[in-house]
């Protein structure tokens, strides 16, 4: 098979021309298989969209074997290793600047019937990990933010931002039974707050909520969008939720949103309004210097909210299926996100177990505080973090459910 058809299926055509020239090379002289012309290519990308430095300055150049076998063995064993060590090593964002933001074009925002009211359970529940059961309601399709990590982009493309012009109707006609007690989050195919009340999308959520107090809604955002929230009443069973992160993240990972400042604003001028807010430390990185610029972010809450008006704390990491790696790999987009140690965690890939014990520990210590007075939980995780993390555990998903549910409850009923 000819090398340019082999290198269709793998990242070479992302590199630069002297990356390639130099695989190239390497791939005639040493035989490469198309499995091991991928990996060659991968490492040489993460390199590049990592900005440290080239696969071709690094490649061991001394002979030790005279068998071409054993010593494409020896090299191949040596470049895995390196490329795990830079993946390991403490990350820094000091090479990173303004210019390495990506350039994004404006969303196209469209207005259509949808099919169907696009409820369901969280499309991550699985029993491989402790999962709250939360529902998601699709209130737009598409995300104007841009997330290095985010799934979103593995199952929504281009620009277009839809609108279902039928969305208040759908959710008039929906029925519930009554005793039953829903957590809905909007959250999941896109910012719930970043387009405002942008075909009456707010104004539909709200009535809903008000008409079914039955149903706790969570609208999960990074934005500091809150106008509309802020002139209209808030029904007590709608829950605004942050999702926070260090500056370092949000300005070199969290492309468009909110700055950290103006996250914490906008959620204690919500919570000002008498609106439960929550907070999801979601994911949490590590990076040089993460634990002070995590640490800074728990005092602050401390500092600035009263914990009876905050429904929830979670913790989180990044997690990653291959395919969203695939494409956060194919984006011409300078990031730093994949350079980290990779473990299998219940069907996907993260960081390993000690590491995120590390994470999770420090955020929750630095909250203690809020400990009995707010409901905390992992997001995403296996079973066996929880215990070591909180000193606690449920047994099951449904569990974890009905505990988070009453906790919720509990504050939306209580007086403001």
């Amino acid at each position: 098979m000819k090398f340019e058809n082999i290198v269709q299926q793998t990242s070479f055509g992302l590199l630069t021309s002297r990356e390639q020239e130099f695989i190239r090379t390497k791939a005639f002289e040493m035989r490469f298989t198309q499995q091991e012309l991928r990996q060659v290519s991968d490492m040489a990308l993460d390199r590049m969209r990592w900005k440290e430095a080239r696969l071709s300055a690094n490649w061991p150049e001394e002979r030790v074997y005279s068998d071409p076998r054993q010593e494409k063995k020896r090299i191949f064993a040596k470049i895995h290793a390196a490329h795990r060590a830079l993946a390991a090593t403490d990350k820094s964002y000091g090479s990173f600047s303004r210019e390495d933001r990506p350039s994004t074009e404006k969303p196209k925002l469209v207005s259509r019937a949808g099919k169907r009211l696009g409820l369901g359970m969280c499309p991550v529940a699985s029993e491989r990990t402790r999962c709250c059961n939360l529902m998601t309601l699709d209130a737009v399709q598409q995300c104007g933010f841009d997330c290095s990590y985010c799934s979103i982009q593995s199952f929504y493309h281009g620009n277009e931002v839809a609108f279902d012009t039928e969305f208040a109707s759908k959710l008039r006609d929906l029925t519930l039974d009554p005793g039953t007690i829903y957590h809905i989050g909007t959250g999941q195919s896109s910012d719930s707050l970043m387009w405002g009340n942008h075909h009456g999308v707010l104004e539909a959520l709200c009535d809903f909520a008000r008409n079914n107090p039955n149903v706790l809604l969570e609208l999960k955002t990074k934005s500091r969008n809150i106008g509309w929230l802020l002139d209209n009443p808030v029904p007590q069973n709608v829950i605004c939720t942050w999702s926070l992160n260090t500056q370092p993240i949000i300005d070199f990972e969290e492309h468009l949103t909110a700055s950290l400042a103006q996250r914490m604003d906008a959620a204690q001028a919500m919570a000002k309004k008498g609106a439960l807010v929550g907070f999801h430390f979601h994911p949490i990185v590590h990076y040089s210097g993460w634990e002070s610029d995590y640490a800074d972010i728990a005092r602050s809450l401390v500092e600035r909210f009263d914990p009876d008006r905050v429904a929830m704390v979670s913790l989180g990491t990044l997690t990653f299926t291959r395919s969203v790696m695939k494409t956060i790999r194919s984006r011409d987009l300078k990031s730093k996100i994949l350079q980290m140690p990779l473990e299998e965690s219940a069907g996907k890939l993260s960081y390993p177990a000690p590491m995120k014990l590390e994470l999770f520990r420090l955020v929750y210590d630095a909250l203690a505080d809020w400990h009995g007075r707010v409901f905390f939980y992992l997001c995403m995780e296996p079973h066996s973090l929880w215990e070591p993390v909180f000193g606690y555990r449920y047994e099951s998903n449904e569990e974890f459910e009905n505990a988070m549910k009453t906790a919720y409850l509990k504050k939306v009923r209580s007086p403001v």
